[in-house]
């Protein structure tokens, strides 16, 4: 009853990109399972695993495929996405699932394919006979063709929608949903805060480079502190060097730039550099020009 059941069940092509998305599933979770397995090991000597790789990797393997495969016609990913596989090489429009002989052939493609390449190269890294050599630029020769016969495979599923791995084109099986799918609603609201987010976030760091925030902090500064006027004693120039207007220090190797105010050289061609636009913090005046201060100042006037 359940195969008659099964056999009734109507045919639905997948999309492409839900079959990519089912490969790139597959890998994802075939990554997280060794990595999980390796984790295991960390408290042994390093390397345990080296010498044993191709042949652990194909034992965990053929676990996925007994669970997967060979019991639902499916792999990870495709029962994921709502995606199974289905024996093309059948006459019936209907769903039929795959033999026997179409999941051991999968599981000598696809984990003894994999086991092969990587235990290959190890077993003729070291051979030095000319027949070793032969046999290594044989196989070289047939991963290479495989790999070409793989990109042609995926050009024509790329145009036709149809077998996205070449193991699917030679076995004869197709992907095909479980179910007929519902139409989505899709809603953009995520979406286009996402996008206004990165778009902002874009702008203010394409715009914050360009703004000038040495100058900007003391021009606000200048705004806050009230301008000191020339009239009295304490603002004549004497008093002035007796610190520096940028660092509040007694003024290393003094120079002004034309106002009242004193400044270390360092610090007054630092910021000159910077900005060429630069104004004294204290009164706002710009640098007409930057000469040595020419009054001698005792130590005795800190007192």
């Amino acid at each position: 009853m359940a195969s008659s059941t099964g056999n009734e069940k109507s045919v639905n092509p997948v999309l492409r990109i839900s079959q990519l998305d089912a490969l790139e599933l597959n890998k994802a979770l075939e990554q997280l399972v060794w990595s999980q397995f390796t984790s295991c090991f960390h408290g042994f000597k390093p390397g345990v695993l080296a010498h044993f790789e191709p042949e652990v990797k194909a034992f965990l393997w053929l676990i996925l495929w007994r669970f997967t495969i060979y019991s639902k016609n499916a792999t990870v990913g495709q029962a994921i996405l709502n995606i199974q596989y289905k024996n093309n090489l059948s006459q019936t429009e209907k769903y039929q699932p795959l033999s026997k002989h179409q999941k051991l052939w999968y599981l000598i493609f696809t984990v003894g394919g994999r086991w092969l390449e990587e235990r290959c190269y190890d077993l003729f890294s070291n051979r030095q006979l000319q027949s070793f050599c032969k046999i290594k630029r044989y196989i070289n020769f047939g991963a290479g063709l495989l790999k070409l016969c793989g990109l042609l495979n995926f050009l024509i599923f790329l145009q036709k929608g149809t077998f996205a791995t070449l193991t699917e084109r030679i076995l004869g099986i197709r992907s095909v949903f479980c179910k007929p799918q519902s139409v989505r609603q899709v809603g953009f609201e995520y979406m286009n805060r996402e996008l206004l987010w990165h778009g902002f976030a874009e702008f203010l760091i394409y715009l914050l480079p360009l703004i000038n925030v040495q100058k900007l902090k003391l021009k606000i500064s200048s705004w806050c502190l009230p301008i000191a006027g020339l009239s009295n004693s304490e603002n004549t120039l004497a008093a002035h060097c007796k610190e520096c207007s940028l660092c509040g220090e007694w003024p290393t190797m003094p120079h002004t730039i034309g106002c009242s105010h004193v400044f270390c050289y360092y610090c007054i061609k630092s910021n000159y550099l910077f900005d060429m636009y630069f104004t004294c913090p204290k009164c706002g005046s710009e640098v007409h020009s930057l000469q040595p201060l020419k009054y001698k100042i005792e130590m005795t006037e800190l007192h």
